[in-house]
């Protein structure tokens, strides 16, 4: 086994004993410990995720994993070969209004040595931010107009990265699903599979 994949299930291990944040339920939601070139990275598991122990295993997960699909990737295989992360590991739980809790701001620095552990590790060079609570660990933005469609060039741990941001793909969102964001997507999915890491994947 190469040592690099060992640091990561070691990682992994001490991850889902995490109990920092009290407010949060567990357990640590993990993917996969794929050593990979490119790292998804959501905001944080629901409900269904926490039951099940998997990123995106719900409705969300069957939206995203529709788009990667339709670029040459399907669920098995994406699972198989993408590093799936989070910005939070842990369910926020439900607002008084019923939708999902925001994660605060001390939760989100609780989690983050958690994230800058596997990139240090994994030394992405393809960055897949999902939602804007994600896109905002890598990139400044007010709207998700500003930053989907784009490839981003940023540097990490002193290495060139791209970062190709998604929208949250959540049934409560419709941004999406309308313009200006529904021809965003399709032009981000496009430059994902343009992107020689994911094209290392996909071409046989």
């Amino acid at each position: 086994m190469p040592a690099s994949l060992q640091r990561l299930k070691h990682h992994q291990n001490r991850l889902r004993q995490c109990t920092r944040c009290p407010a949060m339920q567990g357990p640590p939601v993990t993917g996969n410990p794929v050593l990979s070139t490119i790292l998804l990275v959501g905001q944080a598991p629901g409900p269904k995720e926490i039951d099940i122990h998997r990123p995106f295993a719900w409705t969300a997960g069957k939206t995203l994993f529709g788009w990667f699909s339709k670029i040459g990737l399907d669920e098995a295989a994406f699972r198989e070969h993408v590093y799936m992360a989070a910005v939070c590991r842990c369910f926020p739980g439900k607002t008084p209004k019923g939708g999902d809790r925001v994660p605060a701001p001390a939760e989100v620095t609780n989690c983050a040595p958690w994230l800058a552990a596997e990139m240090e590790i994994l030394q992405p060079r393809l960055i897949l931010p999902v939602g804007k609570l994600a896109i905002g660990r890598f990139l400044s933005l007010d709207k998700l107009t500003q930053v989907v469609g784009k490839v981003h060039h940023i540097e990490l741990q002193g290495k060139p990265t791209d970062v190709i941001p998604l929208p949250h793909p959540s049934g409560a969102s419709t941004w999406h699903r309308m313009e200006p964001g529904k021809s965003l997507l399709k032009e981000a999915l496009g430059l994902i599979q343009q992107h020689s890491a994911w094209r290392s994947l996909t071409d046989t």
